[in-house]
């Protein structure tokens, strides 16, 4: 078994997508920030001391897809020419959705878990003085297009 990020030494390295070509690429990721009623009710009432806690954490989303070759060393610098995050508030937390899209030589999908899980993580600064068990949880891809394995939906997702 050959691992691609491993040379042959077994040394970590980037793969090289040099010679692949740009495609036109979407990866879409969820997770979910559990509240307790009290934080819930702060959240849709607007009364979360720090202020606009979904205004801030749909720009961390965007600004982290943006970044993700900063965090994950072996992440390739690529193009992020599309990048949406989606928040709803239900009686439980509140649902984070983060859709990346690129016309790139790799795919998307490490920039749409870096949106969600900074938009997550946004969420629970801005809360935390509320309530500190808030929580994030299942944090995963749910589909993903173009590339050239195609196209692929997590079972299940919507």
């Amino acid at each position: 078994m050959s691992f691609t990020h491993l040379d042959g030494s077994g040394h970590a390295r980037m793969v090289d997508v040099t010679q692949k070509q740009p495609t036109v690429r979407a990866a879409t990721a969820r997770g979910f920030v559990r509240c307790s009623p009290a934080v819930v009710a702060a959240l849709r009432d607007g009364s979360v001391p720090k202020g606009d806690v979904l205004a801030v954490a749909r720009i961390a989303g965007i600004q982290a897809a943006k970044r993700t070759p900063d965090l994950l060393p072996l992440a390739h610098v690529i193009g992020v020419h599309g990048a949406a995050v989606e928040l709803v508030i239900d009686d439980d937390g509140v649902s984070v959705e983060a859709t990346v899209r690129t016309a790139d030589r790799t795919g998307v999908e490490m920039e749409a878990l870096t949106a969600v899980s900074v938009a997550a993580l946004a969420i629970v600064d801005m809360v935390k003085g509320l309530d500190k068990a808030t929580s994030i949880e299942n944090v995963r891809i749910t589909r993903k297009t173009g590339g050239k394995s195609g196209d692929w939906m997590r079972p299940g997702e919507a």
